[in-house]
């Protein structure tokens, strides 16, 4: 009896050693990059709203500035690899592009061409002429529809949001890309506006909802708050823990980081976390068979940074008090990464 326990007990082992075998690790990755007004040179915007960056503008907004910040947001975006995500991300959210042809230059560099990165934009009616929009790998990421969102309940024009539907493989998720207002006038005074624009993110996630209550959803953007502000606290209702969010709440992974002093932009020594990546708690809590939460990220590299001066250790921007420092972004990029274990057949 003994040795028949004993032979039961082994075969067991070596079924579930086969098993785990079997058993793999997929990861995917979801970024979001403020480009720092990406415009091209060519005066076309009927009302004047791309002036600035014209040659005969005041920043002398030529083609060998454009062709240097193409070639920059380029290589920084080749860098957004991992042992596990050698191709990059699956979907890199962008905002602050003039025009969806900004886009197809950055994706066409040859430090891109060979990932095929497939563009996403919508012209929205933003006062100064900026949009957000979206890039995404078709070896990772399917497409099924887009939609943009008009944000009626501030008195300016300002950016549409963008909620881009599709498969990552083979599981349903939305991105939800932003540029919310910004804190002109003061934060206290412009947070109403920003508290609307989260108001219209939750009320798209919820209309998502009830059309496929599985799907995860993703808010990412230049929110223009930090994770503790009111839009991203209380009326997104985004946790800074992820214990206990329900399946369709909201997790924000960047809080801590915040806590610790990592931000994506700074003002007067002071840091900030504006570039999020949110996620619903069906992403964040999901089983294992699914896409979860795995890690985030301020993808602040060494060369993203400035290296001299009072702004050492901050991003390297393009323009710095009218002055053209031919840098990257006045933002760092940010990323979560994405987990799921796959058995194979």
């Amino acid at each position: 009896m003994k040795r028949i326990l004993l032979a039961a007990l082994a075969a067991l082992f070596v079924l579930s050693a086969y098993c785990e075998e079997k058993r793999s690790i997929q990861m995917a990755g979801i970024a979001f990059y403020n480009w720092e007004n990406l415009f091209d040179t060519i005066p076309n915007n009927p009302e004047g709203r791309d002036s600035e960056f014209t040659p005969d503008g005041p920043r002398q907004w030529d083609g060998r500035k454009y062709r240097e910040k193409v070639h920059n947001l380029a290589y920084a975006i080749s860098q957004f690899t991992t042992r596990t995500t050698p191709y990059g991300p699956a979907i890199v959210g962008v905002s602050e592009i003039e025009n969806r042809s900004v886009m197809e230059d950055v994706v066409n560099q040859p430090e891109l061409k060979a990932w095929n990165l497939q563009v996403v934009h919508h012209d929205s009616p933003d006062a100064r002429g900026v949009d957000v929009g979206l890039l995404y790998n078709p070896r990772y990421f399917r497409l099924e529809n887009v939609t943009n969102h008009r944000l009626t309940a501030v008195p300016f024009r300002t950016r549409d949001q963008m909620c881009v539907v599709g498969s990552l493989l083979g599981q349903r998720i939305a991105v939800i890309v932003n540029h919310w207002p910004s804190r002109l006038g003061g934060q206290e005074k412009s947070s109403p506006n920003r508290e609307a624009a989260a108001a219209l993110c939750k009320e798209i996630a919820d209309s998502l909802w009830n059309v496929d209550p599985e799907i995860g959803v993703i808010i990412m953007g230049d929110l223009n708050d930090d994770p503790q502000d009111k839009s991203c606290a209380k009326v997104l209702g985004a946790k800074r823990d992820r214990d206990g969010v329900p399946a369709h709440g909201f997790y924000n992974p960047f809080w801590r980081m915040l806590d610790k002093g990592i931000g994506t932009l700074a003002y007067k020594s002071s840091w900030n976390l504006f570039d999020q990546i949110i996620l619903s708690g069906n992403l964040a809590n999901g089983p294992e068979d699914r896409w979860h939460f795995y890690e985030a990220k301020v993808l602040n590299f060494d060369f993203l940074k400035d290296t001299e001066g009072t702004r050492m250790g901050y991003p390297k921007r393009t323009y710095s008090a009218g002055s053209y420092l031919g840098g990257y972004s006045d933002h760092f990029p940010t990323e979560v990464l994405l987990r799921r274990y796959v058995t194979r057949k």
